[in-house]
C-alpha cells in the first residue's frame, strides 16, 4: 500500500544556517518527525499562488497547517489589537486556498496553533487577539521561544474524545485563541481556564484543529490518527459540502 503524502505549510520569513542569512522557507523538523513516525511522508508546501493550491492539493492524501505568526484581523473583521504580531499576507493567502482546496476534496486536515485558527476564521469564526487579557494569566504562553505546559480536557462525543478521552497536560505557546467558532465546527476541548483548545468539522471526515503542538509531546496520536484518515480508501474524494458554505467568509 503506497505511503500516505501528508503536506505541511511552512514559514516563510529570514534564517540563518552556517554561513547564510536569507529568506527562507522553514519548518521546525519535529513536524516533519512526527509525520514520518506516524507513517507518513512529508512534503513541505511553501507560501506560493494560491490558484496553484487545487493542483498541489490533488497530490496529496492530507495536510498540515502548522504554526506560526498571527492572522491579519482584518481576515475576521477586527481592527488589530496593540499585542497583534505584523500580518504575513503571502502566508495567509496560501494557507487560505490550500486549506479551501483541502476541505472541497474532503481531504483530511490537522490545523495546529495557527492552523486551528486559520480553520476557525475561514468557516466565519473570531478570535481573541491577546488571551491573557481575557483569563488574567499567562499560563498560554510563559515564555516566548518555549514551549509550556497546561492541562486540557477533550470534550466526550466528539472525535478528538474518542482519540484522547479525559484530561491531559499539553505543550502549548499561544497568545491568541478561538473566540466564536465558525458554521460547521465544534469545540471538541477546552483549557481549565475555557479556553478554546480544539474544534472540529462535523461537515468533513477529518478536519481537526489543536491549540497545542501535538508534534512536541511525547506520543503522536493525533499525528497517527491524521496519517490513518489519509490512507482511508476516500481520503481526496470531493465533498458534497456546498461551495458556498466553503467560502461564507470569501477569499483572503
Amino acid at each position: 500500500m503506497r505511503t500516505p503524502l501528508i503536506g505541511l505549510t511552512t514559514y516563510l520569513t529570514e534564517a540563518r544556517w552556517g554561513e547564510w542569512d536569507l529568506p527562507a522557507a522553514v519548518l521546525p523538523a519535529a513536524y516533519v518527525r512526527s509525520v514520518q513516525a506516524a507513517g507518513g511522508r512529508a512534503l513541505l508546501l511553501p507560501p506560493d499562488a494560491p490558484e496553484a493550491a487545487p493542483d498541489v492539493v490533488a497530490r496529496l492524501d492530507a495536510v498540515v497547517l502548522t504554526g506560526g505568526e498571527d492572522l491579519d484581523p482584518g481576515l475576521y473583521g477586527a481592527e488589530p489589537h496593540p499585542c497583534t504580531g505584523a500580518p504575513v499576507p503571502e502566508r495567509d493567502r496560501w494557507e487560505w486556498a490550500v486549506l479551501t482546496a483541502a476541505l472541497e476534496r474532503d481531504m483530511p486536515v490537522l490545523g495546529v496553533c495557527r492552523g486551528m485558527q486559520l480553520m476557525n476564521v475561514q468557516a466565519g469564526g473570531t478570535l481573541i487577539q491577546h488571551l491573557p487579557e481575557k483569563v488574567g494569566h499567562q499560563a498560554h504562553n510563559l515564555r516566548l521561544g518555549f514551549f509550556s505546559r497546561h492541562t486540557v480536557a477533550t470534550v466526550p462525543g466528539t472525535r478528538l474524545g474518542a482519540l484522547l478521552p479525559g484530561t491531559r497536560p499539553v505543550p502549548t505557546h499561544h497568545h491568541q485563541a478561538v473566540d466564536l467558532p465558525g458554521a460547521g465546527l465544534v469545540v471538541a476541548a477546552r483549557a481549565e481556564d475555557g479556553t478554546v483548545e480544539a474544534i472540529e468539522s462535523n461537515r468533513h471526515r477529518f478536519a481537526l484543529g489543536v491549540q497545542w503542538h501535538p508534534e512536541m509531546d511525547t506520543g503522536h496520536a493525533i499525528v497517527e490518527a491524521l496519517v490513518a484518515a489519509a490512507g482511508s480508501p476516500q481520503a481526496g474524494a470531493p465533498t458534497r459540502v456546498r461551495q458556498a458554505d466553503m467560502q461564507r467568509t470569501g477569499s483572503a
